[in-house]
């Protein structure tokens, strides 16, 4: 059935322009060059690339560092988790949106060049994105930080990692985390298998054929299995409580809305200030459509979600 009656018509023209592509393992190295390289950062914001510590037996991570040229006193941090699928892009692909948090916020941004899937499978990604807030925490004061205003949050595959590594780092009690920024996050294995799918989502950009090949890939077998970790998928975690104030927005033409919502229901019912919005008419990756009012307005609530949450008051803990 087809959505593309329900599509924001200043977002038409970005669905004309976009080529389809389907994930194999063949055509993964291909896609996967068509990623965005470097860019030379904005005049306000100093990029640094780090390698920090990986895992216990895994190669270091390496990390983009974006701080404001001017900074005065603590900063809050955000650790940010690029998006695709679990099998492809780099942090360079959000590289705008992080510099223009830190240009507007005052924030420092790390984003995290995690290790993709099937070449490392679950759970090596999420502990790349582990040990880079582990290392941002540590070594908070020499980044300027202050370490109780530390967010995390990605989109897509990102947000997946942002949510299962919120539940990471509440569960091993070694650094707190203030916020959650989750980003039409990919959460639940579990939509790859539904008996009764939604009949207007997954058309247009991440559809329920490439959702089975990402989640695959990062599972290392089928997804919808009964023992998969909620640290691959955070939907399948049967608490969700004492989890950060978390932020959710999702297009209603996007796959991952139903469960992207059933997340902020439950969310709530553990306790959890959450928010979630919703846009009609909006695709997965609808945001590349810079020019369109629903876009400009997702940017915005996003930044000042980010800026709620990272206030003074939103630390959960002393510095």
């Amino acid at each position: 059935m087809s959505s593309r009656h329900l599509v924001d018509p200043q977002l038409l023209p970005l669905l004309s322009a976009l080529p389809s592509f389907e994930l194999s393992v063949a055509a993964l190295p291909t896609i996967r060059s068509f990623m965005p390289p470097a860019s030379e950062p904005l005049a306000s914001v100093i990029a640094s690339e780090r390698l920090v510590p990986g895992p216990e037996g895994a190669p270091e991570v390496r990390v983009i560092v974006y701080q404001p040229r001017q900074q005065h006193g603590l900063a809050p941090a955000y650790l940010h988790i690029h998006g695709g699928g679990y099998v492809m892009g780099s942090p360079h692909i959000a590289a705008a949106r992080n510099q223009a948090l830190v240009t507007a916020l005052g924030c420092v941004v790390v984003s995290v060049d995690y290790r993709l899937a099937p070449e490392t499978p679950f759970p090596g990604p999420v502990e790349d994105c582990y040990a880079a807030l582990r290392w941002l925490y540590e070594h908070a004061a020499e980044l300027g930080v202050d370490r109780g205003r530390i967010a995390i949050g990605g989109e897509s595959a990102g947000g997946g990692l942002a949510a299962a590594l919120g539940l990471l780092a509440r569960d091993r009690g070694e650094v707190p985390v203030a916020f959650q920024l989750l980003v039409y996050p990919m959460l639940d294995d579990r939509t790859v298998v539904r008996a009764d799918p939604h009949p207007y989502v997954g058309e247009f950009m991440w559809t329920p054929e490439n959702n089975r090949f990402g989640w695959t890939a990062l599972l290392g077998g089928e997804p919808g299995a009964d023992d998969v970790s909620p640290y691959a998928a955070a939907a399948r975690a049967t608490d969700l409580s004492k989890l950060p104030p978390t932020y959710i927005a999702v297009g209603a033409l996007d796959l991952f809305f139903e469960e992207d919502v059933e997340y902020a229901r439950r969310l709530t019912r553990a306790g959890v200030p959450t928010e979630l919005h919703v846009y009609p008419g909006v695709f997965h990756g609808f945001d590349l459509a810079g020019h369109a009012e629903v876009t400009q307005r997702f940017e915005r609530d996003l930044r000042d979600a980010l800026r709620r949450g990272l206030r003074p008051a939103a630390a959960s803990v002393a510095r």
